[in-house]
């Protein structure tokens, strides 16, 4: 009779209550108690949010400099900001309506920017916080937001529209002046019906409405045009321009300054550039050209501007002489000797000017190249006098902006640098040195160098890894940069409050490895591996026969192993290809590169065995007994084909057979692929282990596992999937057609298309629901054959099913499977593969985790031992136990032994991850053998000293007696059970979601205690406790929108985890409560207090007759008291959160409390003059008292007391 537990009872509806969305369950074995285990993580230790979002801007679509602060903005199609400072100050925010960005624009030097958004809605923000929030926000409903600017030191933003109107905003409330320039008033009739008939119209006859221009630029005119009257004896008036003496009679008498003409330059699309006088609400001049406007600069005097075009041309023109232009020029277009019209060449996307004290003014563009240039590639052009550089660039331009050493537009520019955004890249160029060279950029924006298709997360490494690391790393850089520091370097650091180092490895489709460091939530890359330098090139088709079973990248990394403390690193990538590379800081040349080639095959055989004849017996498939090192190779086996044509025995990929230089870095230990069998691809690889102390690497795919001998060279075991189970096979696995289709290629892991979606069928098997092909002789052998191995222990000799591979090929591989023990475990339907890389949703059984552990592989085990842990799709554990000889030289002369334990442990969907815990329940790591330069020779000694330092493997720990238990933490895509070992008794079980399924799951480190971490698919991320797995955290994030996330999501140490938000872009975020509260204070701050420059001395004569700088203060032309109030229905203020910090913006505004700050200077200032005079008043009497007190004591001087 069984014993009931009271207390068991209770803790089972304690578990169930805490979990409302789901249903949980926690159950102990009966019989012993498990040892109770003290867990210090709680609830309130966990909290969720973003940290830092690393990369280059996804679309990116504007582009803004602020001069003074030094800070550069990138806005971009999915409504997204970021900000950048100097190296390691960086921002992003992101519109809630994620509409594109169309302009930023700087408040300079006051910590603010306006942003304007493709849904026609202005944003104000407030920089002035290490979380930049919005303050206000303008909506315009009638008309579309085309071009906004906002003059330096200015409160009035100038707003055009698509409909030729230009409204002005406060910047200060962030509402609409009553104060607008109509498009009717700006253009003439004449100028209407060219615009008109521009857009293809067959003209203008008064009864049709024409449409209005698209306003493409607004600019103040650099220098405001003052006006004299001067006065002479006959009191003659001439032009400050034309000014000269008529006649010496005359003398001159005097003059008079005339109110200040404050003009706009706008530019319509059509052609037509207006100078606008706001004083008198007309316009000045009028310029027109027939072909369409795409950009407007000034020149800093104000006399001339330029104007960019449709046709490939630049035309400049005098403000004074609107008729025709100055100067045409075609930069790339050549000109007919006939009317010297040019000839078809891009549109100019925009232009601009700036202006040198000493030289000629550079001249910079965009486009404009002739359209018979085939295969050129996007450019920008830099003229400067009589020479023209073309700077080609790697992707299309979205925008550029010359840097000057000036915020004042009336002012020399002197241009020394231009900042080029690329549509997947950001470029600096030197203007100041010759030949143009970039700045080498210290933003982590290379990630996406190469579309990245897996990465891993290492937090607390060893703190000789980064150095080590980039060491190596620096002697890749290129060479030819300019040799100028980084311009943009605004902003300062945060307090860095995380010490522990943390790196990031991204693999890509090119084959490249890349690792970062990630410390103190900054990106810097370390190093540069390409794994794709060990095989031969493919010249053109007919060389690459072997690859074809991906379409493009056959080198693009699929999975990552790293043990950060040997630094030993394996990939897998999506030609079935691993390597295994090792760490050494040495130089060296390889004759030639260690290969294995392995045969890894699942499929049913036809074998005819006499009736009542046992299958011969099974041989143990190991390398253990005796092992055949295969020699090393420096190419692939030679290609075979089977009697039938087929391809065989053939690896995907071609490894070079000439001697290889490794520079100091990671350098190739072994290669190793999986072969072409019968004709079938070999099938990818979907889970990859190595470990360091063993020297072993494991690998497995829907085929089954294979274990190789890293320092022998030599393959341990090469099983199918149903061969693990042995004797214990759970499952009936039903013949079906092998698969003779080209395996799906590694597209999935490198695209970056949003939401891509794996289609049902190519999940299914191509003979499903269809009888077979083949003929009925072939079909009666494979059933007979099957009947006979249900009834005989169903154990197949892998000897004999190589030697009968022919006939097996025409035969069904298994199709359903009907699992006959625990049903109800198995009874979901899974929506999709565990393995997000190449798992197919298929019949077969894959190899979905590995992991190498020092740990009980049997329930009669007194002692744990080494052993491999293998989880499958189906949600089976099988445990592989390891026999390793003595290390030392030993290691190198005697096999590994290689065999299943029988063991055999269940879950409820495919297997993620596993762990072990000790008996107080800290995390036992794997075991590692410290790095070490393997390329230099050791000493006697040091061998010694090696033999004692290499661990043991098959002695129990030190640190864990005998008679002390251990827990194995199993986590699936549906449960997470922590196992009792030896004993096997579930001591917990956790349903984590029933309804979706984890994508992700780690165990991991925090606050001196350890969890299970998971991300399902509906979006929760959930986190558990150890080993009670108590839920702790359960928090809706992100739901699964493509598979890039799935590829990328990983957790990490201490609360930190990451994702491929965009194809360019990373996100990192924290679940750790203890990181967000001092997230504050790790993010670096934008706005830094710096003194504005002083405005430019332009002398006496020239100030007092060329001219002076605008008036800064328009509240006369656009203040509610003159102009009046804005329509309402016009646009809509929406006041915006802003933060604790924004609240005092929001109130006071930043420009407000600049032009309050001025006005306390200015009355400052005029107390300290009243002061000076009352000061020089005192000293004039003090003068005065002193010369009458002199003149007494002279006239009293000689007199005698009595002479009065």
């Amino acid at each position: 009779m069984r014993k009931f537990n009271i207390r068991k009872v209770l803790d089972g509806l304690t578990a169930s209550s805490s979990s409302a969305s789901q249903q949980q369950q926690q159950q102990h074995p009966p019989g012993n108690r498990e040892p109770e285990i003290q867990e210090t993580l709680q609830s309130e230790h966990f909290q969720l949010c973003k940290t830092v979002r690393h990369g280059f801007p996804y679309q990116p679509s504007a582009l803004a400099f602020d001069p003074v602060q030094k800070i550069l903005a990138v806005g971009t199609q999915t409504g997204a900001l970021r900000l950048f400072g100097r190296p390691g100050v960086e921002c992003y925010c992101q519109h809630d309506n994620g509409a594109a960005v169309i302009q930023l624009q700087f408040l300079i030097n006051e910590g603010a920017l306006v942003s304007a958004l493709a849904d026609d809605t202005l944003h104000l923000w407030n920089l002035r916080q290490k979380r930049p929030a919005i303050l206000h926000s303008l909506k315009f409903c009638r008309e579309r937001v085309t071009f906004c600017h906002l003059p330096f030191q200015s409160k009035w933003l100038y707003v055009g529209t698509e409909r030729g109107n230009i409204h002005i905003v406060n910047v200060e409330s962030f509402t609409l002046s009553g104060y607008v320039i109509m498009w009717n008033k700006a253009i003439e009739l004449e100028n209407v019906i060219v615009t008109y008939q521009s857009f293809g119209s067959v003209g203008f006859h008064g009864h049709s409405k024409p449409p209005k221009d698209l306003v493409v630029h607004i600019s103040d005119n650099p220098m405001a045009r003052e006006r004299y009257l001067f006065i002479f004896g006959l009191f003659q008036t001439v032009s400050p321009d034309s000014f000269v003496n008529p006649d010496k009679k005359f003398s001159f008498l005097g003059f008079w300054k005339l109110p200040l003409k404050q003009l706009l330059l706008i530019g319509f699309e059509s052609g037509t550039v207006v100078l606008w006088d706001l004083k008198s609400k007309k316009a000045d001049y009028r310029y027109t050209y027939d072909e369409a406007i795409h950009s407007v600069a000034w020149h800093h005097e104000g006399k001339q501007f330029i104007c960019s075009h449709s046709d490939g041309t630049l035309t400049i023109w005098n403000v004074r002489s609107p008729a025709k232009p100055v100067q045409t020029i075609t930069p790339h277009g050549k000109s007919l000797l006939q009317g010297w019209k040019p000839s078809s060449a891009e549109p100019i996307v925009k232009a601009d000017l700036g202006s040198l004290k000493s030289g000629s003014p550079f001249i910079i563009l965009s486009g404009g190249l002739s359209y018979d240039t085939v295969g050129r590639r996007p450019c920008l052009t830099v003229m400067h006098g009589k020479s023209t550089a073309v700077l080609e660039m790697d992707y299309s331009i979205v925008d550029f902006l010359t840097l000057c050493e000036t915020p004042y537009p009336n002012d020399f520019q002197e241009p020394y640098a231009v900042v080029v955004l690329l549509e997947k890249d950001l470029v600096l160029i030197d203007l100041a040195q010759n030949g143009y060279p970039i700045f080498e950029n210290p933003y982590p924006l290379s990630i996406h160098e190469s579309p990245v298709t897996c990465c891993e997360y290492f937090a607390d490494c060893p703190v000789d890894l980064i150095p080590a690391l980039y060491s190596v790393g620096a002697r890749q850089k290129r060479q030819g940069y300019s040799k100028k520091e980084w311009p943009i370097n605004g902003g300062n650091w945060g307090l860095g409050a995380q010490s522990y180092p943390e790196i990031i490895i991204t693999g890509h489709a090119d084959g490249s490895v890349k690792f970062w460091d990630a410390s103190a939530i900054t990106l810097q890359v370390l190093y540069k591996l390409k794994t794709s330098k060990v095989f031969e090139k493919s010249r053109n088709k007919d060389d690459r026969p072997n690859t074809d079973i991906v379409d493009e990248d056959p080198y693009a990394i699929q999975i990552i192993s790293w043990c950060p403390e040997s630094r030993m690193l394996c990939i897998a990538g999506v030609s079935a290809h691993v390597i295994i590379y090792r760490f050494s800081k040495q130089e060296v040349i390889t004759e030639v590169i260690p290969m294995l080639e392995v045969r890894l095959l699942y499929e049913i055989n036809d074998v005819e065995t006499p009736e009542g004849e046992q299958p011969p017996p099974l041989p143990t498939p190991v390398g253990g007994s005796n092992p055949q090192p295969i020699p090393p190779q420096s190419h692939p086996s030679t290609s075979s084909s089977s009697s039938d044509g087929l391809r065989d025995n053939v690896p995907c990929l071609k490894v070079k057979n000439s001697p290889l230089k490794q520079s100091p870095g990671y350098q190739t230990e072994l290669i190793i692929q999986l072969v072409w069998v019968g004709g079938e691809p070999p099938q990818q690889i979907t889970s990859l282990a190595v470990n360091s102390s063993y020297g072993l690497v494991v690998f497995g795919n829907c085929n089954g596992i294979a274990m190789v001998d890293y320092l022998q060279k030599a393959v341990l075991l090469n099983l199918g999937t149903i061969e693990l189970y042995g004797s214990n096979d759970p499952y009936r696995r039903e013949p079906r057609s092998p698969r003779k289709s080209r395996q799906p290629s590694g597209a999935g892991l490198c695209d970056i298309s949003e939401g891509t979606v794996v289609p049902e069928d190519r999940c299914k098997s191509p003979t499903s629901g269809s009888s077979s092909p083949h003929n009925s002789d072939d079909e009666q052998k494979m059933n007979n054959f099957i009947e006979k191995v249900k009834t005989k222990s169903r154990k197949f000799s892998k000897m004999v099913a190589n030697d009968i591979a022919k006939m097996s090929r025409k035969l069904s591989l298994p199709t359903d499977l009907k699992p006959d023990l625990d049903v109800k475990d198995n009874s979901f339907s899974r929506s999709r593969s565990s393995s997000v890389t190449s798992i197919d949703k298929e019949s077969r059984e894959a190899i979905s985790a590995l992991h190498f552990c020092e740990t009980f592989t049997r329930k009669t085990d007194s002692s744990p031992s080494p052993c491999l842990w293998v989880g499958t799709t189906l949600g089976t554990v099988l445990v592989i136990a390891l026999n390793l000889p003595p290390g030392g030289e030993q290691r190198l002369l005697q096999p590994v032994i290689v065999s299943p334990s029988g063991t055999i442990l269940r879950l409820k969907g495919a297997i993620l991850r596993m762990a072990f815990l000790d008996t107080t329940g800290c995390l036992i790591p794997p075991a590692y053998e410290p790095w070490r330069e393997h390329n230099v020779p050791e000493e006697k000694d040091e061998k010694e000293k090696l033999k004692k330092r290499r661990p043991v493997s098959v002695s129990p720990s030190s640190s864990q007696e005998i008679s002390e238990n251990q827990y194995a933490v199993i986590c699936s895509e549906k449960q997470a059970k922590v196992i009792s070992l030896p004993t096997q008794n579930c001591a917990y079980k956790q349903n984590i979601t029933e309804t979706s399924f984890v994508l992700r799951g780690d165990i991991v480190a925090l606050s001196n205690s350890i969890c299970l971490a998971c991300f399902c698919a509906n979006g929760h991320i959930m986190t558990f406790s150890l080993p009670s797995l108590r839920p702790l955290l359960d928090v809706y994030y992100l739901p699964l929108t493509n598979m890039r996330i799935a590829r990328t999501f990983c957790f990490t140490n201490n609360g930190q985890a990451l994702y491929l938000v965009s194809p360019t872009e990373i996100q990192r975020l924290t679940y750790s409560q203890e990181t967000c509260e001092n997230l504050q204070e790790m993010l670096g701050e934008l706005f830094t207090p710096v003194e504005t420059p002083e405005a430019p001395n332009r002398g006496f004569f020239k100030g007092l007759f060329g001219g002076g700088a605008q008036s800064l203060d328009r509240e006369e032309l656009f203040g509610e008291s003159s102009s009046g109030k804005a329509s309402r229905s016009l646009a809509q203020h929406i006041p915006g959160p802003g933060g604790i910090e924004g609240v005092k913006g929001a109130a006071s505004g930043v420009v407000g409390e600049l032009a309050r700050a001025r006005l306390a200077l200015d009355e400052r200032g005029q107390k300290l003059g009243d002061l000076e005079e009352r000061t020089a008043a005192m000293l004039s009497s003090a003068e005065s008292f002193s010369k009458h007190a002199h003149e007494i004591m002279l006239k009293y001087k000689d007199k005698k007391w009595y002479q009065f």
